[in-house]
């Protein structure tokens, strides 16, 4: 075999993993890696937070050596891996090792007194005190696989932990960090695993073989776990030419689901499901509504919501952060905080007014951003939000942690209303809605006029890029981009309530 096939055969924890929820997919990142869908923002966005987080959990055990990921080989790092466990030193970050042509790096390595080892990998996943190791099982792997490099190498490796964010812990005025985090042992479950990894690799390796054939395998509930694939437009869309709204949609979609029994049927599209297939109510509605493109528009449900309305409606939009790693006093890990809002008060003759809060980033927001929603919304007043559940939560978590606006904020928590509930109860339903009811979904669809709305704005188009760009504002010395960050913050959020402004008159208008 030559140089270039073995190199196809090497090994790494990802590509590992990979293979264990498709081989398929395995084949595709060794000799297709174009027909893969790229990394989201979102998924970078997660990378990094994984990143800040493994960079923050080497704190745990300080002193120790980073192997530097940048400006060396992996031969290079092997090396200097092995030549800092020749010198003695206790804790090493980013150990790499090498078996069999399997590569791992382990997050942190701390050898013990008596000379055997523990791993540590680091998640910036949550754990708390109502979790069990079935929660956290899908992460074994990756440790496994290092686990079974590092013993096979002749390390004693005494315990595996999984490290995790513990979102039981509160922040205080400084992070506590063995309060931020948890290590789970996962001793026994890795030993269990590592007796199925040779198996394993053999199979792997003998896909790995065939350059030019990927292998035959079909989608189904693996595309999706226990991570989504980013084969699966590839598999879905172009391989077999499932619909953007087809059958999955319709069903829950887990091992036993209908859609995927319809699917090897032969039928993907929704307009193809038999006409005495099982369905539920709402998929029965669902169904229909695709099947035969017809609307629901129960007007006299709709008016009813329409008249309960008093004026003025003050149509409410927060933006949020939720760090992995609490930044503030009284936040847990991934704990929601408001930085930024925007309102439109709607009076009875059709006038608008426009308010708008956007905090600086270099300090904590919650109490100025309690005391202006006070401000800005007299007390029992009428507030409109779309899907209210995230707006109210916000309130009452403000309420809760600055009494002096409790009551004022709790008289607005009462007096919330859903602008989605029209749609959420089926009142108004179209076969452009495919069975969603989000603002940007209904957006173009009553107000076909605004329908480039959102991606005419400047920088910012949805929620996680409004985190992102709020974030880049703390770490910018540019006054021309700091200029040009608020101001793309301020024009987002603004179109969310705008946006509820005109479904509402369209409302009205059926």
């Amino acid at each position: 075999m030559n140089n270039n096939i073995n190199n196809k055969l090497n090994l790494s924890k990802s590509l590992y993993t990979k293979g264990l929820q498709c081989e398929k997919a395995l084949w595709l990142k060794k000799y297709s890696p174009e027909v893969l869908t790229p990394p989201s923002p979102q998924l970078q966005a997660v990378f990094k937070t994984g990143n800040e987080v493994g960079e923050l959990a080497c704190d745990l055990f300080p002193g120790g050596k980073e192997v530097p990921f940048k400006g060396t080989s992996f031969k290079e790092k092997i090396s200097l891996t092995q030549k800092w466990l020749d010198e003695g030193v206790q804790t090493i970050y980013e150990a790499t090792f090498s078996f069999d042509d399997i590569l791992v790096m382990v997050d942190i390595l701390h050898q013990n007194e008596n000379g055997s080892f523990e791993m540590y990998e680091v998640k910036s996943s949550t754990w708390n005190e109502g979790k069990s190791i079935d929660d956290i099982y899908k992460l074994i792997h990756d440790i496994s696989i290092q686990h079974y490099v590092l013993s096979n190498l002749g390390y004693d490796v005494s315990d595996t932990f999984i490290t995790l964010l513990n979102t039981d812990y509160v922040r205080g005025s400084k992070i506590d960090l063995t309060g931020l985090f948890s290590s789970v042992k996962v001793t026994d479950e890795v030993l269990e695993l590592n007796r199925s990894i040779p198996k394993n690799i053999e199979r792997f390796r003998e896909t790995l073989k065939d350059l030019k054939n990927e292998p035959k395998i079909d989608i189904g509930y693996h595309c999706h776990n226990p991570y989504e694939c980013d084969a699966q437009h590839y598999c879905w869309s172009e391989q077999r030419q499932i619909p953007e709204y087809s059958v999955f949609d319709i069903f829950p979609f887990n091992k036993n689901a209908k859609s995927l029994q319809l699917y090897r049927e032969g039928i993907n599209a929704i307009e193809n499901i038999p006409d005495n297939f099982k369905l539920s109510p709402t998929q029965e509605i669902k169904v229909d509504i695709w099947k035969y493109q017809k609307s629901i528009v129960n007007k006299e449900a709709i008016k009813d919501f329409v008249d309960s309305l008093r004026y003025p409606i003050y149509h409410f939009d927060f933006e949020t952060l939720n760090p992995a790693i609490p930044k503030f006093e009284g936040l847990s890990s991934y704990e929601k905080y408001p930085f930024q809002y925007s309102i439109h008060i709607e009076h009875a003759d059709g006038t608008l007014e426009h308010k708008e809060f956007l905090a600086e980033p270099d300090k904590d927001p919650r109490e100025e951003i309690a005391r202006k929603i006070t401000e800005d919304i007299p007390r029992d007043s009428f507030v409109m939000a779309y899907n209210i559940g995230f707006e109210k939560s916000v309130i009452k978590k403000l309420a809760n942690q600055f009494p002096v606006y409790s009551d004022h904020l709790m008289s607005l928590y009462d007096n919330f209303v859903d602008l989605q509930t029209p749609f959420k109860n089926r009142d108004y339903l179209t076969p452009d809605m495919k069975g969603k009811s989000g603002l940007k979904t209904i957006l173009p669809i009553l107000v076909p006029e605004m329908e480039k709305a959102y991606k005419d704005l400047d920088m910012v188009h949805e929620g996680g890029e409004a985190m992102d760009i709020y974030k880049k504002l703390a770490d910018t010395k540019d006054l021309e981009m700091i200029s040009r960050y608020k101001s793309a913050l301020i024009e987002y959020c603004k179109l969310d309530t705008l946006a509820m402004v005109k479904i509402l008159q369209k409302l009205k208008e059926i």
